[in-house]
């Protein structure tokens, strides 16, 4: 079984929030595969989806970004997936907006939610998938910043992003990461 994760922060005031981009490529994907998320367990909410490349499971961990760690490592022991088919969808405020970087290792540059699931799965070797949110302007925190909404001029190529996102994962299920990487790295 392969698991694509999203990250994110759980409820409303967080819901469109350039930090919430990893959650949108998971629905935007259970909504394709009409795999609503709709089991509670582990943390979070997940779809198992059976495709023709084999099971596939949605994630959004409602651990809050900081602790994103502990259910992914909980949901991965449970049903034995393994580091390999893992792929982890989440910001990047050092790419442009809307940029992909596909990665299948490193550090966690600084973002909490990485530094949780290193923490938690022991290793920085997984796969990711990183989507440009850019950085905050002048003055502005960055805290302050990765909860505010896209503005009207981004929310295009925001979207865009989501569905190349999306392709790039289901381009995984079926051909090995590498190749993902280099077809869809810079898009």
């Amino acid at each position: 079984m392969k698991l694509i994760i999203g990250l994110g922060n759980p409820g409303k005031t967080y819901e469109d929030t350039r930090h919430n981009i990893g959650f949108k490529v998971v629905d935007y994907l259970a909504s394709q595969w009409n795999a609503p998320l709709t089991q509670a367990k582990f943390k979070g909410m997940y779809s198992i989806s059976h495709r023709p490349e084999g099971k596939v499971m949605l994630l959004k961990p409602l651990t809050y970004m900081n602790l994103s760690g502990e259910s992914v490592s909980a949901l991965m022991d449970y049903y034995g997936i393994e580091l390999k088919d893992i792929i982890v969808i989440y910001d990047d405020l050092d790419l442009p907006a809307g940029q992909l970087r596909l990665r299948q290792k490193g550090s966690a540059g600084g973002h909490n939610g990485i530094k949780s699931l290193i923490q938690h799965l022991g290793t920085q070797e997984f796969n990711r998938l990183r989507i440009g949110i850019s950085r905050p302007p002048a003055g502005m925190k960055v805290p302050d910043y990765v909860l505010q909404r896209f503005s009207k001029e981004e929310i295009p190529e925001v979207a865009d992003a989501i569905k190349r996102s999306a392709a790039a994962c289901e381009t995984w299920l079926s051909k090995p990461y590498l190749e993902v990487m280099n077809q869809f790295n810079g898009a």
